[in-house]
């Protein structure tokens, strides 16, 4: 059976090549599409790390200017007692600009014995844990008295203790730069947090706490607020930091609307990447319908002749429907082969297992392509009677 359907193939092999190849590209742009699909969803799946429905977000700048860095100090501690003693703030935490759902980005390398790897840098205070009600999954999170150690204390996320000591424990090590230079000892390793949105994965992350200095270049406060904080708390709140800070530029977002937008902005790939793939797969679909619709005009007196000699009609459809499938296994097969470079040679730094899943949907979809599109040509040469087929030849 199947020899013969392989000899049918070949006899027509350069009509069947450029459906091969049509089907191959069809199978290489829906493995990109379900890859990224699957790789969006593997994301999505993973907590957020941190609250953001009751946190808002203050940005400002043209900052207060002083030479003495008590008086710095000074003036943004009373800044801070002035928004906690409002009803409606929990917590108050000033950071660096890469705040969460943010487009900003502070990264470099760190090291420990040989390894070395990339990290986003954050500098935040000691209230930027509850603030965001991140959980701390080893050891203390940033606290005044790590100021007086040997070594700058900093806090990691999961990811970075995965990569630079795996299942041991990270809190006591000491880790340097990207240069080599500069020590920092770990002191707690927090939950990760999906800081580029739920599409995103977390990365790595290291903490650093703010020190004397940094309120002459920070600009960005993050606010928890109660559950029923509403338009006109966001105004007393903006009221109060305006009459403080008389010469700054200030504006108050939400971390919702933050979340919203830059979900959107990474679904933008993914939207275009699902268009080209449904057209392609369109115009397979059509191509493949047109060339078995007209595989059974031409071969009229092939299937009347088969039905004369005593085949039936599911027979005569399972024939051509069998070669469709058959064409799509070659194409497959050459596909497979470059699709499986990817997890191989670890291409993008994706999991395996990402691209194993895509490559199986996209086998999956093929498939029923093929054969949704051959099942109605195939019903029509099963209805070809061997009277009329044999008179016309």
């Amino acid at each position: 059976m199947f020899k013969h359907l392989f000899k049918l193939i070949w006899n027509k092999k350069k009509q069947n090549f450029l459906l091969m190849i049509e089907m191959l590209f069809s199978f290489l742009v829906l493995f990109a599409v379900f890859s990224m699909l699957v790789y969006y969803y593997t994301n999505y799946k993973k907590p957020m790390g941190f609250d953001y429905k009751n946190a808002w977000l203050v940005s400002y700048n043209n900052t207060y200017k002083t030479q003495n860095t008590d008086s710095l100090n000074l003036y943004y501690q009373t800044l801070q007692k002035m928004m906690k003693a409002m009803p409606v703030v929990k917590e108050v935490s000033f950071c660096s600009d890469n705040v969460p759902l943010s487009s900003y980005t502070n990264g470099g390398d760190v090291m420990y014995g040989k390894l070395t790897t990339g990290t986003n840098r954050y500098t935040v205070d000691d209230n930027y844990k509850n603030a965001l009600n991140v959980s701390l999954l080893e050891g203390s999170w940033l606290n005044k008295n790590d100021a007086i150690g040997k070594y700058p204390s900093v806090v990691i996320n999961g990811s970075l203790k995965e990569q630079l000591f795996g299942n041991g424990t990270a809190v006591g090590k000491v880790i340097t730069d990207g240069d080599g230079k500069s020590k920092m000892k770990i002191i707690g390793v927090i939950q990760d947090l999906k800081v580029k949105g739920d599409y995103s994965p977390s990365g790595n992350a290291l903490y650093f706490r703010v020190d004397t200095g940094s309120f002459r270049w920070l600009g960005n406060i993050i606010i928890k607020v109660i559950p029923t904080a509403n338009a006109a708390s966001e105004a007393r709140l903006y009221k109060t930091l305006a009459n403080y800070m008389k010469d700054s530029n200030i504006s108050i977002e939400h971390f919702t609307n933050k979340r919203t937008e830059i979900n959107y902005f990474n679904l933008v790939p993914m939207i275009i990447m699902s268009i080209v793939g449904c057209f392609l797969v369109i115009n397979v679909a059509l191509g493949l319908f047109g060339v078995l619709w007209y595989n059974i005009n031409k071969r009229r007196g092939e299937i009347g002749l088969r039905r004369a000699v005593g085949a039936t009609g599911n027979s005569v459809s399972s024939q051509l429907i069998a070669e469709s499938l058959i064409l799509a296994t070659l194409s497959l097969i050459i596909g497979i082969f470059f699709a499986v470079q990817f997890p191989l040679l670890n291409v993008f730094n994706l999991q395996a297992g990402i691209y194993i899943t895509a490559m199986l949907l996209a086998i999956l979809f093929i498939y029923l392509l093929v054969f949704l599109c051959s099942l109605y040509p195939g019903k029509q040469a099963a209805a070809i009677y061997p009277a009329v087929a044999l008179h016309e030849e």
